[in-house]
């Protein structure tokens, strides 16, 4: 594998296609420095540097846009929910469920309705946190955190946050079309990856300070090799399926039967289900954040508190939904069934069909929950380490560690894959000059 990541950049198309990774990564870390105009940058980090939690999630997600109020400070989570919308939407619409069994047009227009949903959304949220950013109070007095506050600064943060989250997810569009992997995926990690040095720093300070102990330094950096080791050993993990080929006759040549297997993952949602529950649990208590008088923004705050035990409840709840929603709307059995019994394929003791079907459904569900057991054990692990270290980073485990861990397998996975395809077809060229001198 290590051959195949140093022959990567002498491939052309490779390696344009990183250098156009790495440059919309760039342009991203970029904005995330630009702020939104009309806020006391400095007053408002102050704000947040008491607030513990909630605001810390986001940041993990925004790669620090929050905190600042950048341009990007909603990140790409507007574009997240609004894909959870229509996904659910696609269940019940009967519409929505004909397009998405359309083929690629039916995609593109499911997709179209998703960036709309995007905007709304986006609008929305700017609205609410503009409004609540004009009742926080700067520390120490001064007034507040918004210098002119009014409808012309609310107007001018929806746009400017609106504006900054169509950027990326065009940018991460772009990077799934022009670069490697998931580009939307990519976002979340480069947010992610880049308060990784600031993150061990702080840690480091802290012990240096005398309130976190050497040997609690120690076993938080085991256990997060460990969580690492873990990750990628179950996100690799497989169920294979025993398939049987047929003996078949193209033409005057004579196949004989073949063994192979249909391998179904124990993760198969992949990282999408804590992304998705993250989301959900972010928006309404981001939104009760800013809004602290409220009597009802209080009791969602009192409920809903970053470390709860109602919390890490819907957290583990929303966690395992996923996994089992998303596994249904991305594998279907019957469409599985139906392709082996077309290419008259079967699983030996199996009766071709509906029995085939049900057969795969049965073990999808079986896997499918331990899968989203493993998960949901990985993201609540922040909780109890930030409740008994102080000072631990978000990035030592838990959604941000399993992100980062199944972002770059799959990366991996898309340049072994251009590699392969790149191999085939100098084997193909070679093939056709062959033949030709011939």
């Amino acid at each position: 594998m290590l051959d195949g990541f140093a022959n990567a950049p002498r491939v052309p198309e490779l390696r344009k296609r990183l250098l156009f990774t790495a440059v919309a990564m760039a342009v991203y870390r970029l904005g995330v420095w630009i702020p939104t105009p009309g806020i006391d940058g400095q007053a408002l980090s102050d704000y947040f540097q008491q607030i513990q939690g909630i605001v810390d999630l986001v940041n993990v997600f925004s790669g620090g846009a929050l905190e600042r109020f950048s341009i990007f400070a909603l990140g790409i989570m507007p574009y997240i929910s609004s894909s959870i919308i229509l996904q659910l939407l696609t269940v019940v619409i009967p519409h929505l469920e004909r397009l998405s069994k359309e083929g690629e047009l039916g995609r593109r227009k499911i997709t179209q309705y998703t960036r709309y949903g995007t905007v709304g959304l986006a609008l929305m949220q700017g609205l609410f946190i503009s409004i609540g950013l004009e009742s926080i109070e700067a520390p120490g007095g001064g007034g507040g955190v918004v210098y002119e506050p009014g409808w012309s600064f609310r107007l001018m943060a929806m746009v400017t946050l609106t504006t900054g989250t169509a950027f990326l997810m065009w940018l991460g569009e772009q990077v799934t079309e022009r670069g490697i992997g998931n580009g939307i995926s990519l976002i979340i990690f480069a947010g992610i990856v880049a308060q990784l040095p600031s993150a061990i720093v702080q840690t480091l300070e802290f012990v240096r300070l005398g309130e976190m102990s050497i040997f609690a330094a120690i076993f938080i950096g085991v256990l997060a090799v460990t969580t690492v080791g873990a990750v990628i050993f179950i996100e690799r993990g497989q169920r294979r399926i025993p398939i049987q080929h047929a003996k078949r006759t193209v033409g005057r040549k004579v196949y004989a039967s073949q063994s192979t297997h249909l391998p179904l993952k124990v993760n198969t949602a992949g990282v999408i289900p804590p992304i998705f529950a993250s989301s959900l649990l972010l928006f309404p208590a981001t939104i009760a954040g800013f809004m602290p008088d409220n009597p009802i923004a209080a009791t969602i705050n009192e409920y809903l508190d970053f470390g709860s035990v109602l919390y890490n409840l819907t957290y583990v709840g929303l966690i395992i939904f996923f996994c089992y929603f998303y596994t249904a709307v991305t594998f279907n059995p019957v469409d599985v069934a139906e392709n082996l019994k077309k290419v008259g394929a079967y699983i030996p003791g199996i009766r071709p069909g509906q029995r085939t079907a049900d057969y795969i459904d049965r073990v999808l569900t079986r896997i499918t929950l331990p899968g989203a057991i493993y998960v949901s054990i990985v993201c609540v692990l922040p909780t109890i380490l930030i409740t008994q270290f102080r000072g631990v980073s978000f990035f030592f485990g838990g959604t941000a560690l399993l992100i980062v861990v199944g972002v770059a397998l799959d990366t991996i996975a898309q340049i072994e894959t251009h590699l392969i395809s790149r191999s085939y077809e100098g084997f193909m060229k070679r093939g056709r000059i062959r033949g030709r001198r011939s």
